[in-house]
């Protein structure tokens, strides 16, 4: 990990990563020791990272027990709302050092990992382990499937992208704890039996949810929450007689059958598949969870199952249930079902508490991406359901209907159900029937969702729209990914603003501090001289850390537009030299889904990577890189080392963004479209501090209107028509003239994403960006203001937003005393000792 601390450098210890005390130190040696005793039964000397690794995660974890304990009894004790965050994907990154920053434990960790005599090579690679970032929400579970399977592992072979199985649990996982005592049915399948007793769900296939529970520590708050994941079991009732007449082999089959709803998380990517087996992992969670929510307000007190409370009035009171994008969308009529069918509430009653009690993120304005399911799919798998939905429905087009009658084309528009060849339910009208507040996560999202995508029920119920801009968390993505800088900031204005991003404002008085300026730069290069190291072993591919590092981190699909970034590094290519010398443009790009194009794209990025990385006359002047397998702890290599962000969506197709915010935080600059997140971050760093170009959402609408005409642009702009000629004849691809075709038929006739319509302009921005880079200090300055201007994008400050607006809770600066101390030590006392 690190070298023994001088006095000198204790004595300067930053406290944002932990303070290293003799005693602390000492007890996590004699925890490790003791767990690396129990995973071992080898020599030590012979041990693997592995061992080490899960020897320093159970040391640490020992330290959040006691403090998840009593979270949960705190919980139960004051009986707070409590915010549930439903949600189908988790990238929960890596685990341990998050933990220690959160805990106070790093530097402590750090020393004590060294005492104990760890090998040198097993000591790198335990530097290594990273974080997750849920840290931000103070007061929320999170619940989703426990995905056996990621989505996949990306590896590249000759250029093109090759799926490997993501199984990310094969070596176990020592944060998670299995809960088989809450474990619970989860229904498919069968028929609907109506009496005057009302509706019953019966002859079922039933497939048992097992909960999983990670703690999700605060930052130096001694509360510890809780992300529960459900994994997919099967019930466990063998028919005896199909096993006499051999029929064992099918029941095992057909158990894993069960079992497969958790094992592979579908690559949803901004492209919406309309799969049973998808289906059911949505309606899983959301069975499992709603059970486990109600199980939870009937009873109050830690661990006790009896129920005390028995009157729903008060649900929306105690429960807020947050649904991410229209994948858990069907909690809606599953809590309604528990609602009117098991507890006998009212319709009118029921409906009334699901409204209050969930509220709708929205992601996407894509069309594509929107859940539309089959009708006769859910009518199979889920028969009670769809009555419920159209039951649902009727009511709120027959209000409709009293507000605007004889308005067919109206009802046609709002309704849950859409006609056609196939009769399909619209999700996102279910979410926003169903819930109280709807939300989009950048301004310009939010106010595209309200006047376009959503524009009759914005005008239904204009209150009930709101925006909560997306953030990110400074703890994952500034004191673990970049110490060097965090700890620069925490000399110059304190080590505050860890917990008040917003104090960054403070930097603005440093813009023209010429240390500051030399340090800032320092820690940049430092950065980027590791990240060239990593470069070259891993792609053996050697770059000038002095050349700007210009990164386009993004899923590759049309919208994001890599193939207009591709463009410009080809036309910089023919322009040899390319750029001044020491301005050379590393690149990077993400892993991908699944989809044709998107891996046309990921061919042409290495094709043309081979050939500008092979040419002597460029040398070192252009190097192009595709980073494989782009993920969390990848990013926080990335990241820090960036000089230029590429944020290039076509306007009004990005809902947010959030790479681009931890971007701006490490000091990188910003070339982008006004879309998405980009848009406020103009206003807060001031636009001249950003590189902006190209079309605005009114310039987009506006050339829809008229049409847009690729050809034109083809004919106009000669180093565009140069690069696309490459590209179709074959330059690029030499083995296979026509490799690229599809790609160049769909710039010309298919491309919804305009990408010759801002060629021209992204080119000319970029070589204003090379010119400011040749000025170290001016570029420096201009790092300082976009640093200084990220305060707003904190998920802390997101969090609080929704708390306040849609959860209806006051956060509180509560903290929960430490396990060594009285229970009662921090009741009714914040942080600071003010009343809570």
């Amino acid at each position: 990990m690190s070298r023994p601390l001088s006095d000198q450098e204790r004595r300067k210890q930053i406290s944002i990563r932990g303070i290293v005390g003799a005693e602390s130190v000492a007890e996590l040696k004699r925890g490790f020791n003791r767990h690396l005793h129990f995973t071992l039964v080898k020599d030590r000397n012979v041990a693997t990272p592995r061992d080490y690794y899960f020897a320093l995660a159970h040391t640490v974890r020992d330290h959040l027990v006691g403090r998840w304990i009593r979270t949960q009894q705190y919980y139960y004790e004051k009986d707070p709302k409590r915010i549930y965050y439903l949600s189908l994907e988790f990238y929960m990154g890596r685990t341990l050092q998050n933990t220690m920053i959160n805990l106070g434990l790093q530097n402590a960790c750090d020393e004590a990992v060294y005492q104990v005599s760890i090998p040198p090579g097993v000591r790198t690679a335990l530097g290594g382990i990273q974080a997750c970032f849920l840290d931000s929400m103070a007061t929320l579970g999170h619940l989703q499937p426990r995905y056996e399977y990621g989505i996949f592992n990306q590896k590249i072979r000759d250029g093109w992208q090759v799926e490997e199985a993501d199984d990310w649990l094969r070596h176990g996982n020592p944060w998670e704890k299995a809960r088989p005592e809450y474990m619970l049915p989860v229904h498919f399948y069968g028929r609907v039996e109506h009496s005057a007793s009302g509706a019953k769900w019966i002859d079922t296939q039933v497939v048992l949810a097992l909960p999983y529970d990670t703690p999700v520590p605060g930052y130096m708050n001694n509360t510890v929450n809780t992300m529960r994941l459900w994994s997919a079991r099967a019930p466990n009732d063998f028919n005896l007689r199909d096993f006499n007449v051999g029929d064992y082999i099918q029941a095992v089959l057909d158990r894993n059958l069960a079992e497969n709803i958790s094992r592979v998380l579908y690559p949803n990517d901004n492209f919406f598949e309309g799969k049973e087996l998808r289906l059911k992992q949505e309606y899983f969670v959301v069975a499992a969870t709603l059970q486990d929510i109600i199980r939870r307000f009937k009873a109050s007190k830690f661990g006790s199952t009896d129920s005390v409370r028995t009157v729903f009035d008060s649900f929306p009171d105690q429960v807020a249930i947050q649904l991410n994008d229209t994948h858990p969308a069907m909690a809606i009529p599953e809590l309604m079902r528990i609602f009117v069918d098991i507890e006998k509430l009212p319709w009118d009653k029921a409906w009334d508490i699901t409204k209050r009690t969930f509220a709708y993120t929205n992601h996407t304005v894509l069309p594509e991406a929107l859940e539309r399911w089959p009708v006769d799919l859910v009518e199979k798998l889920l028969p009670r359901h769809l009555q419920i939905i159209y039951e649902i429905n009727q009511r709120h087009l027959d209000h409709i209907a009293s507000l605007f009658p004889n308005d067919v084309d109206r009802l046609r528009r709002m309704s849950l159900i859409e006609e056609g060849d196939t009769k399909r339910i619209n999700m996102a009208h279910l979410c926003i029937v169903g819930s109280h507040a709807v939300n989009g996560v950048a301004k310009i999202h939010s106010e595209i969702v309200k006047t376009q995508v959503f524009e009759d029920f914005a005008e239904l119920e204009p209150e009930k729209f709101q925006n909560k801009t997306n953030g990110i968390t400074p703890r994952r993505w500034l004191l673990l990914c970049n110490p060097g800088l965090a700890e620069l900031i925490a000399e110059k204005i304190g080590e505050d603003y860890v917990r008040d991003l917003s104090q960054l404002t403070k930097l603005h008085a440093f813009v023209d501090d010429d240390l500051f300026i030399r340090e800032v730069a320092k820690v940049k290069q430092e950065n980027k001289v590791k990240f060239a190291l990593y470069l070259e072993k891993e792609y053996k591919v050697k770059i000038n850390p002095s050349s700007m590092f210009d990164v386009h981190v993004k899923r590759i699909h049309e919208y994001k537009r890599q193939l207009m970034n591709c463009l410009h590094i080809i036309t910089m290519y023919n322009r040899k030299p390319p750029r001044p010398e020491g301005t050379g443009c590393p690149r990077a790009a993400p892993a991908a889904p699944g989809y044709h194009m998107a891996k046309m794209i990921i061919k042409l990025i290495n094709a043309v990577a081979q050939v500008v990385n092979n040419d002597p006359m460029v040398g070192s002047k252009l190097k192009v890189i595709f980073l494989e397998n782009y993920r969390v702890s990848l990013a926080e290599k990335v990241i820090p080392a960036t000089d230029l962000s590429e944020q290039i969506s076509t306007a009004g197709t990005e809902a947010s963004g959030t790479g681009n915010m931890k971007f701006m935080l490490n000091g990188a600059l910003t070339i982008g479209t006004m879309d998405g997140a980009n848009v406020e971050m103009a206003e807060e760093a001031g636009e001249e501090n950003l590189f902006i170009f190209g079309m605005r959402v009114e310039d987009v609408t506006e050339l829809d209107r008229k049409g847009y005409n690729a050809q034109l642009y083809y004919d106009r702009l000669p180093e565009l028509k140069q690069a696309v000629d490459q590209i179709k004849s074959g330059f690029f691809s030499p083995k296979d003239p026509n490799l690229f075709h599809d790609v160049v038929n769909m710039l010309f006739h298919h491309d919804r994403f305009k990408v010759f319509a801002d060629y021209e302009a992204y080119v000319k921005c970029q070589e204003k960006v090379s010119e400011l880079y040749l000025n170290s200090k001016a570029w420096t300055k201009m790092v300082i203001r976009n640093i200084a201007a990220a305060g707003k994008f904190s998920s802390d400050r997101t969090i609080k937003e929704y708390a306040r607006d849609i959860w209806h809770v006051e956060p509180s600066d509560l903290k929960i005393p430490p396990p060594n101390e009285p229970r009662d030590a921090g009741q009714d006392k914040t942080p600071n000792g003010t009343a809570a």
